[in-house]
């Protein structure tokens, strides 16, 4: 009976410790004199509520050469400092470390860099990533129930222009097949263990990430082929020119009637291919570093740059380390994969809005690659025109139509 009452007491005790711990915060220090200096029970709880907490307690605690008890006397210890000292003097940059090579990277012996880069992974890359593809989603949506859909004012022609070759539309098709591929598992790999396993379970999302992570590595390549001959094809139709002011003015025709002239690509259209080009080669070449990180390190040459361009200095943030660990390179690439992709494919669901649901007849120059006169006439009028002299306009039948009037 004094056995269980005495577990009884402990319990209560140990519960009213822990909600003592809940209730003073990390505001108030801890009193660590029971331990010996080492870390207490309020340490552990603040850590897991995320509190910051004052670790001077472990970071300090490195050993002593200079007092510590000589090893040939009783439990005397090897120059000082026990194994425990010396992997925290190591954890906090605090021991002396030489190495005969490998330069300074090789004396990282503990990188708890990965910590930081969990947390933002989990936190504010998910959260500020999500919201940017639900409130584009959500003000697509807004804008087709104002707007409505972009219609033809002109009544069909019978005649068509062959807007793209098939050549260019299987190129576009596997970029954008690729891509659409290759953001569904990068989503899956950083939503899947909030959003699919509390709901299919674990097992199935263990083997939708495996078959995520093959898909993801092995389809990258065909989206950086297709993104080198989308840019080879259409680079020279894509050089922003004067018409693009009358475009901009009339805000492309997209607010309002009014019908801007374009070439081959409007503004707008030029804006989503530089978009695809610069942001899909930054994806490119840091997803490439992360398949080949101790091949291809991104950061530490790009922070030397920086450095010698005096910007991070200017604008606060001192000189960028130039020396990175593997896994330094490794959290950096992943982070900057992950925030550009988020913004490209917050830019794609307003070109695939565009191109299907929000513009009539704009699926078609993808879709057949043959597009009415009238639609032609409407949203690329100069290079209507300049179909119509190369006699590139045919009729409903297949027979050439050139010199014909414009649908006016």
């Amino acid at each position: 009976m004094l056995r269980l009452a005495f577990a009884i007491l402990m319990q209560l005790t140990l519960l009213t410790g822990i909600a003592t711990a809940q209730d003073s915060g990390a505001s108030a220090a801890p009193d660590r004199s029971a331990t010996g200096g080492a870390q207490t029970l309020e340490d552990i709880l603040a850590r897991q509520r995320g509190d910051k907490i004052d670790d001077s307690f472990r970071s300090n605690d490195v050993g002593a050469g200079a007092i510590g008890a000589g090893i040939t006397e009783q439990l005397g210890t090897l120059g000082g400092a026990s194994d425990p000292e010396l992997w925290r003097a190591i954890r906090y940059n605090a021991a002396n470390l030489r190495v005969s090579a490998g330069g300074d990277v090789a004396t990282v012996l503990v990188q708890d860099g990965g910590m930081r880069w969990l947390t933002f992974r989990d936190g504010p890359l998910r959260q500020y990533g999500g919201w940017l593809l639900l409130g584009t989603l959500g003000a697509l949506a807004v804008f087709y129930l104002l707007r409505g859909r972009i219609r033809i004012d002109e009544p069909s022609t019978g005649r068509t222009v062959t807007r793209f070759q098939f050549i260019e539309r299987f190129a576009h098709w596997v970029l954008a097949g690729s891509f659409i591929l290759l953001g569904l598992t990068g989503l899956a790999s950083l939503f899947g263990r909030m959003v699919i396993a509390p709901y299919l379970g674990k097992d199935i999302n263990a083997g939708l990430l495996i078959w995520s992570k093959w898909v993801h590595n092995n389809v990258s390549w065909a989206f950086m082929l297709a993104l080198i001959m989308v840019f080879v094809m259409w680079v020279a139709h894509n050089i922003p020119n004067r018409t693009d002011l009358v475009w901009i003015r009339q805000m492309g025709g997209i607010v309002g009637k009014a019908h801007p002239p374009a070439k081959k690509f409007n503004f707008g259209q030029k804006l989503i291919f530089w978009s695809v080009i610069v942001l899909g080669a930054s994806i490119s070449v840091s997803g490439l570093s992360l398949l080949f990180p101790f091949e291809l390190p991104l950061f530490a040459k790009t922070f030397a740059v920086l450095n010698d361009s005096g910007l991070p200095q200017w604008l606060g943030y001192g000189v960028l380390p130039v020396e990175l660990a593997p896994q330094e390179e490794m959290q950096l690439a992943q982070t900057w994969h992950a925030i550009v992709s988020f913004v490209l494919m917050a830019i794609i669901l307003a070109h695939i809005y565009i191109g299907s649901v929000g513009m009539e007849g704009a699926f078609d120059a993808m879709g057949t690659g043959e597009v009415d006169e009238a639609w032609a006439h409407q949203h690329h009028s100069i290079w209507l025109e300049e179909m119509r002299e190369k006699g590139e306009v045919t009729k409903a039948d297949g027979a050439s139509a050139k010199g014909a009037t414009p649908a006016e």
